[in-house]
């Protein structure tokens, strides 16, 4: 008899309801059978009448859909049981189950309109069957009224309620999952941009190298072969050291370097290794007491290092360079110094790359842009000076957090 899906609480009040109604059909039939009342045929027949006519409201379809169909239902519940109430004082009872059948079934206002009429027609046929009009013929419907239509407005605004926590807790679970979602795409793209950081400044930029090398190979053969063969071997050691830095890449993402020893050493290192592949002078100076640095600090630092030394071999055409490492009572600074062409950081823009990438620094010009990502990731900073013809000086500078025992992947 719910226009709506019943819940499991309508359902089991819509079951004692059913039951009620059964009751006291049954209860009005027995006592006009038993006493001998007038009519008593008629009351057992009309009884019967009524079951049948409220029993086909939860059988139709149309009456759970149909507000018009309900309203007919109900039109023909009244008109049995008012034929009822006129046969037996007894029908006074039904008009207790049908308040809530009508508030059920019907808007608010005509649901209200509904228990109204019946409460007077319950009153009106108790008092005619008494022949005077008593207190407690007015009071028990009235109260009985009362009653349910409390209980049905309780019940809404209970459902109500428990609607508005579902619809709640649904938005909530959406937005959960929304945010679970947005998450897992930053995290996703954060660690792609991490990757490309990290391929850009070791495995990219010593394929860079051997190519480098293989070509000034090329240049001095047939007719220097002794040069041209420290070209080759110097080519074979920058591909065994990128094979073992790929291999690292699966197993862990500290740099080879650092796993050997400090940060300035692993710096000492690079600085011989491009002096020894690019002919290039570089020197490399650390200023101040060293101390330990978080493992992402000095992977950090190496990597700017190694890329700016590489844009400086590649790019510049420079003839000496300098790499400083500063520790500071609150930071540590970083800078490469070049003696090359320049170039004017304020107006170009490589594709892909950030205002004042060198012009030609590899497909997209990743190199200045990675490594502002690489210190803005810790907080701290990274500036380019430049000029045409006076040269290059990249000077990062992190904040210095306390050392974390051991090493974490950069």
């Amino acid at each position: 008899m719910n226009p709506h899906p019943l819940t499991p609480v309508l359902r089991i009040l819509s079951g004692c309801l059913h039951l009620l109604v059964a009751a006291l059909l049954t209860l009005a039939a027995v006592r006009a059978a038993t006493a001998g009342a007038p009519h008593a045929g008629a009351v057992v027949a009309t009884a019967a009448a009524l079951a049948a006519v409220y029993a086909a409201g939860p059988a139709l379809p149309a009456v759970r859909r149909s507000p018009g169909a309900a309203a007919g239902w109900l039109a023909a519940l009244a008109a049995v049981w008012l034929v009822l109430l006129a046969l037996t004082p007894d029908g006074v009872w039904l008009a207790f189950p049908l308040f809530f059948v009508q508030l059920h079934l019907l808007p608010l206002r005509r649901g209200l309109a509904a228990v109204a009429a019946t409460t007077a027609a319950a009153v009106a046929g108790f008092a005619w069957h008494q022949g005077s009009l008593a207190a407690a013929g007015v009071i028990g419907p009235v109260l009985g009224a009362a009653v349910a239509v409390a209980t049905v407005l309780g019940y809404q605004a209970l459902y109500r309620e428990s609607e508005q926590r579902r619809r709640l807790i649904e938005e909530l679970t959406a937005t959960r999952s929304d945010l679970a979602a947005a998450e897992h795409t930053a995290g996703v793209l954060a660690e792609r941009e991490r990757l490309a950081r990290e391929i850009h400044d070791t495995l990219a930029q010593g394929l860079s190298s051997i190519q480098l090398l293989l070509r000034a190979a090329e240049r001095t053969l047939p007719d220097r072969p002794d040069a041209a063969l420290g070209h080759v071997r110097r080519a074979r050691q920058a591909a065994v050291d990128n094979l073992a830095e790929a291999r690292r890449f699966v197993r862990d993402w500290t740099p080879p370097d650092l796993e050997a020893g400090s940060l300035p050493a692993a710096l000492e290192r690079l600085c011989a290794t491009t002096a020894a592949a690019s002919g290039l002078t570089v020197h490399c100076h650390v200023s101040g007491a060293p101390a330990e640095l978080p493992a992402a600090h000095e992977v950090a630092l190496l990597r700017i290092a190694q890329s700016a030394l590489a844009n400086t071999v590649q790019h510049s055409g420079a003839r000496r360079a300098e790499l400083t490492l500063s520790y500071m009572e609150t930071e540590v600074a970083l800078d490469v110094v070049d003696d090359g062409s320049g170039f004017d950081p304020g107006a170009v823009a490589a594709p892909g790359g950030a205002p004042g990438e060198r012009p030609g620094s590899g497909p997209g010009g990743f190199g200045l842009a990675a490594m502002r990502a690489r210190a803005r990731a810790l907080h701290g900073t990274l500036a380019v000076e430049s000029a045409h013809g006076q040269g290059t000086a990249v000077a990062a500078t992190l904040p210095c957090p306390p050392a974390t025992s051991g090493r974490t992947p950069a």
